[in-house]
C-alpha cells in the first residue's frame, strides 16, 4: 500500500530532517552540500545549530558542484560527487551547460568532450592558488573559439562562465571564499579524476537530495543538479531499489526506504528560524508545496536580489532583508501574514543569531 502524507507532514519532515530542530547532527546536509553566497552557509548554520558556524572550520571544504554554484561539502566526498556529477552523454552535458540545441551545433564540439576540454586546461593552470580572473585568462588562451564567448562586462572574449565553473570539479579544482579575493585552489593529493558517468554514486546524490527535500521525484533532483529527468534517468533507474513510493496530495514522490516511519511521524515544527537565501530549505524544486502562494514564491525566488524566508511553526510566514551600516544589523522583515504574538515574542533571539553569524550587533528588527 502507497502512504500518503499530507503537504503539512512534509515540511515537518523535511524541517526535522535538515536539523531545524537543533537536535541532531547535519551530516545529510553536509552530503548534499550547503551552498555558498556570502554568508548564506553561516547563516544557514546558525539556523540549525548551537555551535559553530563557520563551514571552514567545520572541515567543510568549497568548490562549484550542483548546478556549477559553490557548495560546501566534506572534502572525503568531493571525489565522489565529482564521479556523480560526469554527465552520462552529450545531452546530460549539453543541459548541465544551458546549451539550446542551436548552441551546441553552432559550438560544433560534443558537449561532454567540451568539459572534458575545458576541464584538461583548468588542470594544466591551476597548480597553486590563483584568482578566478587570472584562470580565466589563462584557460581561454588554451581553448578553440567555439568555447569562448563575448563578455560585455568584462569587455573582452573569455570561457564561457558555466563551462568552467563545470570543469572544475571533475580534475578537482575549488575554492577559497575566505579572503577578499576568491580564488581557485589545486586539486588534493590522490584525486581521482571520473573518466564515465557512474549511475551508482548518481544514486547516492539522489538519496541524499531526497534525505533532506524529499519526498520528491525525478524532475525535482535533475533540476537540482542542474539537468533534465531524461538525462538524468539511469542514476533514478540506478536508486529507486532504495527509495519508497508515497503520494503527497495526490502526486507520486519517492523517499529513501528507511525515512518513511520518519517522515509519517515527523515532530510538529514548534520554532521560528531566519533562513538565508539559498538556504537548503529553499533549494526544494517543488516550491509550490514550500509556499503554496504563488504571491509568496514570487517574493522569495526573483532573478537576483533573493530575500531571505522567515520559518515559522512549518510555514513561511515572510520574507526578510539584513541592512548594515558600520557594525549594526538590522532585519527587516516583510510578513506575508499576520504574526501571532508568539511568534513575535520569539524574532529578536533568532534575529541576534543572524547578526552573530555575520559577526554583527543586531540594532532592531523592522516591519513587525
Amino acid at each position: 500500500m502507497v502512504e500518503t502524507l499530507t503537504r503539512e507532514q512534509v515540511m515537518a519532515h523535511r524541517i526535522a530532517a535538515q536539523g531545524l530542530h537543533r537536535d541532531r547532527p547535519l551530516g545529510p546536509l553536509f552530503s548534499l552540500g550547503l551552498q555558498d553566497s556570502g554568508p548564506t552557509a553561516r547563516l544557514a548554520l546558525a539556523a540549525r545549530t548551537d555551535g559553530e558556524v563557520d563551514p571552514v572550520a567545520l572541515g567543510l571544504v568549497d568548490g562549484w558542484t550542483h548546478r556549477g554554484a559553490p557548495h560546501h561539502h566534506p572534502p572525503a566526498e568531493r571525489n565522489g560527487i565529482a564521479a556523480a556529477a560526469r554527465p552520462f552523454d552529450d545531452a546530460d552535458a549539453g543541459a548541465r551547460l544551458n546549451w539550446s540545441g542551436p548552441e551546441q551545433r553552432r559550438v560544433g564540439i560534443p558537449a561532454r568532450e567540451a568539459v572534458d576540454r575545458a576541464a584538461d586546461a583548468l588542470a594544466e593552470v591551476v597548480t597553486e592558488p590563483i584568482t578566478k580572473g587570472a584562470a580565466s585568462g589563462a584557460v581561454t588562451k588554451l581553448l578553440p573559439d567555439a568555447l569562448l564567448r563575448d563578455c560585455r562586462p568584462c569587455a573582452c572574449v573569455h570561457i564561457n562562465e558555466q563551462l568552467m565553473r563545470l570543469s572544475a570539479l571533475p580534475v578537482g579544482v575549488g575554492l577559497d571564499p575566505t579572503g577578499k579575493t576568491l580564488l581557485l585552489t589545486p586539486p588534493p593529493a590522490g584525486w581521482e579524476r571520473p573518466v564515465q558517468g557512474d549511475p551508482a554514486r548518481a544514486a547516492r546524490l539522489i538519496l541524499d537530495y531526497l534525505r533532506v527535500l524529499g519526498p520528491a521525484g525525478p524532475r525535482e533532483v535533475a533540476d537540482f543538479v542542474g539537468t533534465s529527468a531524461t538525462a538524468f534517468a539511469p542514476a533514478w533507474e540506478a536508486a529507486l531499489p532504495g527509495l519508497v513510493e508515497v503520494s503527497v496530495d495526490g502526486r507520486k514522490a519517492w523517499l529513501p526506504a528507511d525515512d518513511l516511519d520518519a517522515a509519517l511521524g515527523a515532530p510538529e515544527p514548534d520554532l521560528v528560524r531566519f533562513l538565508p537565501p539559498w538556504d537548503p530549505m529553499l533549494q526544494a524544486r517543488d516550491r509550490a508545496l514550500l509556499a503554496p502562494d504563488e504571491d509568496v514564491r514570487k517574493a522569495l525566488y526573483k532573478i537576483i536580489g533573493n530575500p531571505g524566508a522567515l520559518l515559522a511553526d512549518g510555514e513561511i510566514v515572510g520574507t526578510w532583508r539584513p541592512k548594515a551600516s558600520g557594525r549594526k544589523l538590522t532585519l527587516e522583515i516583510a510578513p506575508v501574514v499576520p504574526l501571532a504574538p508568539d511568534v513575535r515574542a520569539r524574532l529578536d533571539d533568532e534575529a541576534e543569531r543572524v547578526a552573530a553569524a555575520r559577526g554583527l550587533t543586531l540594532a532592531g528588527l523592522t516591519g513587525v
